[in-house]
């Protein structure tokens, strides 16, 4: 009698819930093969237990470096892009995800936050400014969403010291990040492989000197001998007139600009900037034109107009130097 006694309070107390159970717990799931994966990026280190699948993307040449991944699918937010042209096949997927800035900088912070992102992908600090009303890089990460800045752009120094290795980096970092390292493997081959072909065919050719300027008559805005523009003049076969100057973007004196004597202008091209309209390509060559009058490059009206886009590190600019090179060096590219 006692047996059956202590047997029903049993199974009384066990459908109450007042017994622990003493079947094993459910297994956790298996970790996804090749991760965790750990990257570093603006002195940070970035640790990934699966892919993330719930991305912001901030300035477009960032979107850009997703999409020629294939990962277009990942972008949950993306702000807005109407400064140039697009590249080919990637308006479509633009347009198919929801825009949350209209401009090129990311949504100011209690938006930015609300989002609920899980990777965040931009290409500049300056994003996440807490004096210009951003979240930071740190509340970001609390909140789950870890931030990458592409190029080594952490700071205004750092982004002077940027290589066409870095974008060549962060493809592969991406890659692992996203668990599509054969994929972005075989993109930087593809990359590399056009690049060596630049180099093959502008090798031993006297290279062209090259102004690269965003406008403008006095003073002259213009691009130095460090940074991302500075990188694609000298790969494409160009001698950066300027490149004494150690800077990135810069104001320089209607004198020296006339003094440099180039054979061949770059313009930046754009039609808006945080939504403000912006000379053309046409009114900017002109104004510097006029200041370097003398020049080969006036006499010749050699002008070429680089999408601003190209001048921020992404992949992008790797396309560039190519379309650059066919410009510098039209005979190379003849065979």
């Amino acid at each position: 009698m006692k047996k059956l006694l202590v047997l029903a309070m049993a199974l009384t107390l066990a459908a109450c819930g007042q017994v622990p159970a003493t079947r094993e717990a459910e297994p956790a799931a298996a970790p996804q093969a090749g991760f965790p994966v750990t990257v570093s990026n603006c002195g940070r280190t970035l640790t990934f237990d699966k892919p993330p699948a719930k991305v912001v993307t901030g300035y477009h040449p960032a979107l850009e470096t997703l999409f020629a991944l294939g990962l277009g699918d990942r972008v949950a937010g993306r702000t807005n892009f109407s400064e140039s042209a697009f590249l080919p096949g990637h308006k479509e997927p633009y347009d198919r995800i929801p825009e949350i800035s209209p401009t090129i900088m990311l949504p100011q912070k209690e938006l930015m936050l609300a989002q609920g992102a899980d990777f965040v992908l931009d290409n500049s600090i300056a994003s996440f400014d807490a004096a210009g009303g951003y979240a930071t890089v740190e509340e970001l990460d609390a909140a789950g969403a870890p931030v990458y800045i592409m190029g080594g752009w952490c700071s205004p120094e750092a982004a002077l010291e940027f290589t066409l290795d870095d974008t060549l980096t962060d493809l592969r970092n991406l890659g692992a990040i996203f668990g599509v390292p054969d994929r972005a493997d075989q993109l930087i081959n593809e990359l590399r492989a056009d690049l060596d072909d630049v180099r093959e065919r502008v090798g031993g050719r006297p290279p062209v000197k090259v102004l690269a300027t965003d406008g403008g008559k006095g003073p002259v805005n213009a691009y130095g001998g460090a940074g991302v523009t500075h990188q694609l003049i000298t790969a494409a076969g160009g001698q950066n007139v300027l490149a004494d100057v150690k800077a990135d973007y810069t104001e320089v004196n209607p004198e020296a600009i006339a003094a440099a004597q180039p054979d061949a202008v770059v313009i930046s091209e754009y039609a808006t900037l945080r939504g403000e309209k912006k000379p053309t390509v046409a009114a900017k060559a002109a104004d510097t034109l006029s200041v370097a009058a003398n020049s080969p490059a006036a006499k010749d009206d050699r002008v070429f107009a680089l999408p601003v886009a190209a001048q921020h590190p992404g992949y992008r600019n790797l396309l560039a130097v190519v379309d650059l090179a066919r410009f510098l060096h039209p005979d190379a590219f003849q065979r």
